[in-house]
């Protein structure tokens, strides 16, 4: 165990001794999350181009060609235009809150634990937020951005308007804001969370995906029903976990209609 962390945190003086923090927490952090965000995001782009694991989406309805490309440029604008200098000009703040990069690195048992806090506080923010973008003036000025793409792949997860990146982008910068992490936890959450959301937008259920295996988590097929059925009843409004809506009855509509979907599958 000694050993991978020390290759870490040679990794991590290199990096802090050819970038300032600053650089470091703003245009690295953005470099990090466009490549795992493209890599990530691209794999369900090309396998609806091209037709690719039919089986395993979620319908059969795709985005044009030309669609898809349009989703694509409108990302390169609003990351530059919106998340880049939301992340410069947020960075006093985050200082100011104890954000720090320096060695040592934290120990896994308070990334661990500072990871799993965020993902938690995001989803219960993020659900109310998420909820309150479908009342009738939000979501026909704001919200129906991001529905435009009512069959989703991977890059549709953060197609939004700019109003809507800065406000449900609150609930992910919320937790490290309170617990003022290491410039390490944050990039660890960042990535784990820009996974997250690229699996949830994939329109692709396959043997893997992570619904399979953990327990209360959504992934693709929880929310693609939210993007194909009319806004007022679409339910499924957190981003990560299914126990919101199962809480406050969001997902009842969701609930008949897989019961509807296996009852129909096991009489074929």
């Amino acid at each position: 165990m000694a050993a991978p962390m020390s290759a870490i945190e040679s990794a991590w003086q290199l990096l802090i001794a050819n970038f300032t923090e600053f650089q470091l927490a703003t245009v690295v952090t953005f470099l990090l999350h466009e490549t795992v965000f493209f890599l990530s995001g691209l794999p369900s782009l090309l396998f609806e181009r091209f037709g690719l694991f039919a089986k395993y989406k979620i319908q059969k309805k795709s985005n044009t060609p030309a669609y898809q490309n349009r989703c694509v440029l409108r990302l390169i604008l609003y990351h530059v235009c919106v998340n880049l200098p939301v992340m410069i000009f947020s960075y006093p703040a985050f200082r100011f809150m104890g954000l720090r990069s320096s060695l040592p690195l934290p120990h896994w048992t308070v990334v661990v634990s500072q990871v799993l806090f965020y993902f938690v506080l995001e989803d219960f923010i993020f659900y109310w937020g998420h909820r309150a973008l479908h009342t009738k003036w939000l979501y026909k000025h704001v919200h129906s951005v991001h529905h435009e793409y009512a069959t989703p792949f991977g890059l549709t997860s953060e197609y939004a308007h700019p109003a809507e990146i800065l406000f449900l982008g609150f609930a992910t910068v919320v937790g490290p804001a309170l617990t003022g992490p290491h410039l390490f936890t944050l990039w660890l959450w960042m990535v784990l969370r820009v996974l997250e959301t690229v699996e949830a937008h994939s329109g692709y259920h396959f043997p893997w995906s992570p619904s399979n295996f953990l327990p209360l988590y959504g992934g693709s097929d929880f929310h693609d029903y939210h993007h194909r059925v009319l806004y007022t009843k679409s339910g499924n409004y957190a981003s990560t976990f299914v126990y919101m809506d199962w809480l406050f009855g969001t997902d009842k509509d969701y609930r008949k209609a897989k019961t509807i979907e296996e009852k129909e599958g096991k009489n074929l």
